[in-house]
């Protein structure tokens, strides 16, 4: 009986000790500051002073808070931004924009089951409850925001259980935001990203049907990229003529967006070299924190392993 107990403390102490020296991921993770012109960089930081007093004068409020974030992370610090969400989630244990916003970041960081945690709560949160448009902290060309809190949640918890290799969870919450996409940007976008999630799962015929379900003609204000990637999948464009319009520049968004997208075509369609050879290419660029980059650099490291 003593040799058992003696043992069970043993058992408890070694899972402390393992406890105490493990390393949350976000304090681990790299973090890369994006590369901004000087007028860019200016503009960031004025914002988020603006941000900062803003959340100074008003530090119970909610909207303040996550704008002091979002400003935060617009600047490239993103580990200081999930603070600060953290302490939005302490004040506002209620508020699902808290966990949809730090889980975007978790994204940025790699930290991909931090993310799939707070976009699981996030959307437990909002199950019956009304949607609600999310204004663009980098407005588009119209001013028109373009997704919402319940769409962008979804979202994410689709991309992070995507870029972990779970496509069948991935699908599974596409679905929901695509049921909560209500305009051509969003749904876009995730028609998209699940049409891909489809191919990865082998599921070509079920793919098939869901890019015949959209409307032949669809006029977006920023997500052109991804309906460049829908007509290439409907094989109404080549992908050489797609490359060709980022060949040479790995160094923009829509480069590592559309580059994946077209990396991935080869991909599930066996061109493994060419593939490969994209997606290489992306990673060499500076869209360290875009979808298109963290996806091509997940793919390489699965090879790797």
């Amino acid at each position: 009986m003593f040799a058992m107990k003696t043992f069970a403390v043993l058992i408890l102490l070694s899972v402390a000790a393992v406890s105490a020296t493990a390393q949350p991921c976000v304090d681990s993770a790299k973090q890369v500051i994006p590369s901004f012109s000087e007028s860019t960089a200016k503009t960031y930081e004025a914002d988020l002073a603006i941000a900062r007093e803003a959340h100074t004068r008003n530090p119970d409020n909610a909207d303040e808070l996550i704008w002091y974030g979002r400003r935060t992370a617009y600047t490239g610090k993103y580990k200081e931004a999930i603070k600060i969400f953290t302490e939005g989630i302490k004040k506002f244990p209620n508020d699902a924009r808290m966990f949809r916003h730090r889980g975007h970041r978790y994204i940025t960081l790699r930290c991909f089951d931090d993310a799939i945690n707070d976009f699981e709560h996030a959307a437990k949160m909002i199950k019956g409850k009304a949607d609600e448009i999310e204004r663009d902290g980098i407005p588009n060309a119209r001013n028109i925001p373009t997704s919402t809190l319940q769409s962008n949640i979804w979202y994410h918890l689709g991309l992070a259980y995507y870029l972990t290799g779970n496509f069948k969870k991935a699908e599974r919450a596409y679905a929901e935001c695509q049921k909560v996409s209500k305009n051509n940007d969003m749904l876009v976008a995730t028609v998209c990203w699940r049409y891909m999630t489809l191919r990865r799962m082998g599921k070509a015929k079920d793919a098939k049907r869901l890019l015949d379900s959209m409307p032949k003609e669809i006029e977006v204000i920023e997500n052109d990229d991804y309906l460049k990637l829908i007509s290439l999948n409907r094989d109404e464009v080549r992908p050489e003529d797609l490359l060709s319009t980022i060949r040479g520049d790995a160094n923009t968004l829509g480069s590592a967006s559309l580059g994946y997208g077209i990396g991935n075509y080869f991909l599930y369609n066996g061109d493994k070299d060419k593939a490969y050879t994209i997606f290489r290419k992306i990673v060499e660029g500076d869209q360290w924190s875009s979808f298109g980059y963290i996806a091509s650099e997940t793919e390489i490291k699965r090879v790797v392993r």
